[in-house]
């Protein structure tokens, strides 16, 4: 199991209550959709499996077998460098090229030999279609491709877990199909993918487990479309 929650409280950064007694699972290789209306606690309950937002109330809240309720600073960065984490706005460091992008994140991870890091960027370049962008810089590729880069930068660490807030938003209809397809794979390959997203259309084109943020509640509705369909309302 990489992700065991309980009766987990979920609270936003301000203090205040988002989401109560929060139950929910990812094994790996699971494909996962978190849906709901802006403000109802998708991203915080995301921030908290990678830390970015603590758990202080929970019967159970365990991430990739460390305990968030009492998870210790120092583990932090051994969390995290096993979740890759993509982002709506991509956070691509717009000084330098896609390949000293992923150079970046390699070295600052440990990875100390040149021509491996130069091999494992070959290696997530070429799985998202990127091979011949490596010189650019990002302000010279599209968003769906900047988007393709944020996803290869997240798998450079072969993480257990994806974590994507919203990774189609900014997206067109075609663009964010390819992007969806990019994460298929990945759940194919083992690693579990877990993305909050107001694109309801995605997920007849992509079936996966469905939860629902709502009022403070978490439920899984997957094959529920009435209460799906309650979301796009919300969206629209």
């Amino acid at each position: 199991m990489l992700i065991d929650y309980k009766k987990a409280n979920i609270d936003q950064q301000d203090g205040q209550r988002i989401l109560n007694a929060v139950d929910f699972t990812v094994e790996d290789g699971a494909f996962v959709y978190i849906i709901g209306r802006v403000g109802s606690g998708k991203s915080s309950l995301l921030k908290t499996i990678y830390n970015e937002l603590d758990i202080d109330e929970a019967e159970r809240a365990v991430v990739l077998d460390y305990d968030m309720t009492s998870i210790r600073r120092k583990e932090v960065p051994a969390l995290r460098r096993q979740i890759g984490i993509v982002f709506q706005d991509f956070q691509l460091l717009a000084d330098r090229s896609v390949f000293k992008n992923l150079s970046f994140v390699l070295k600052a991870t440990g990875w100390k030999d040149k021509e491996e890091r130069r091999q494992r960027i070959e290696e997530v370049l070429e799985a998202v279609g990127m091979s011949d962008k490596s010189r650019k810089m990002p302000h010279e590729l599209s968003g769906g491709e900047q988007q393709r880069i944020a996803i290869a930068r997240a798998i450079l660490n072969h993480p257990r877990l994806i974590v994507a807030d919203e990774p189609t938003g900014n997206l067109d209809p075609e663009t964010a199909a390819g992007i969806m397809h990019i994460f298929k794979d990945i759940a194919q390959q083992g690693t579990a993918v877990v993305m909050s997203t107001h694109n309801m259309p995605l997920l007849d084109q992509f079936p996966g487990v469905v939860y629902r943020c709502c009022e403070g509640r978490f439920e899984e509705v997957t094959g529920d479309d009435r209460k799906m369909e309650a979301v796009s309302d919300d969206n629209e």
